[in-house]
């Protein structure tokens, strides 16, 4: 089978929400076209209400175009996610975590083509379950399995330390095709291929509502800032963009010749489903 000589990846970062369920619903299958796209990689560890991944809202990402949903600390947020983590292989969870399911695979999206993802936690300022193995730790055994099969490989590096995921790239380059960083929800503006041929940025930013605080309410956040008050904070509804990055890589190596920041905003007025 003839492949291509590069392939183009599209990787986002945390979508939030139904403002972030909403654009790739609207937008994602025509921008493959137009951005000729082969794969693309979505964070989803914020999109059912702003906090964890439900079946229904999986399965609603999926139908939209996406090839691969990646994860993070909010995966035990919905218990029920469980059983799905285990029959649906495009949903990711971190592989350091000791959850149902996997957190690295190998996906073919066209004969010929296979294409290696996988899904870890920092340590650094984040809460994890218990039992939860360091990242570095974890990533070696499974870039070995995946590496056997494919030499195109993506990590998705969540975590809050900056320091983290840049030592995450140093770790990997060579190794891998790509790595990013989610869960920051702010774009960084590092978007480079490394010394021996890996793509690297630091976060990805937020595929959702940017009227807001991260994604959420801006008016709810202000008041838990200046009172303390500890109440569950909406998701935010207006100025929805998705925010990432195009990694292009050489199919034979897996090397990355090129990554360039990606930001799409929704022009379309509020979402009559939204309440």
């Amino acid at each position: 089978m003839n492949l291509p000589e590069t392939i183009r990846v599209l990787a986002l970062g945390d979508l939030v929400g139904r403002p972030g369920r909403r654009i790739l619903r609207e937008r994602l299958k025509a921008l493959r076209a137009e951005r000729a796209l082969d794969f693309v990689i979505v964070n989803v560890e914020n999109a059912t209400n702003g906090a964890g991944t439900r079946p229904k809202e999986a399965d609603e990402i999926l139908a939209a175009g996406v090839d691969c949903m990646t994860n993070g600390d909010h995966i035990v947020d919905h218990p029920e996610i469980n059983d799905y983590l285990e029959r649906e292989p495009r949903l990711l969870r971190p592989l350091n975590y000791p959850l149902p399911g996997r957190g690295a695979h190998v996906y073919e999206p066209r004969p010929g083509l296979k294409i290696g993802v996988l899904s870890v936690c920092g340590h650094v300022f984040m809460k994890a379950p218990q039992n939860t193995q360091p990242a570095f730790v974890a990533l070696e055994p499974n870039l070995l399995r995946l590496r056997s099969a494919t030499p195109i490989l993506f990590v998705d590096v969540h975590a809050e330390a900056t320091s983290e995921k840049v030592a995450m790239g140093w770790h990997l380059d060579g190794r891998v095709s790509g790595v990013f960083g989610t869960h920051t929800h702010v774009q960084t503006s590092d978007a480079q291929v490394l010394p021996r041929g890996t793509g690297y940025i630091t976060d990805l930013g937020m595929t959702g509502p940017h009227l807001g605080v991260i994604g959420r309410d801006k008016d709810m956040v202000l008041k838990r800032f200046m009172t303390g008050e500890q109440r569950f904070l909406k998701v935010a509804k207006e100025w929805v963009r998705m925010n990432g990055a195009i990694f292009t890589v050489e199919t034979a190596t897996g090397r990355c010749r090129d990554v360039e920041l990606f930001s799409e905003q929704l022009n379309a007025g509020p979402d009559p489903e939204d309440p």
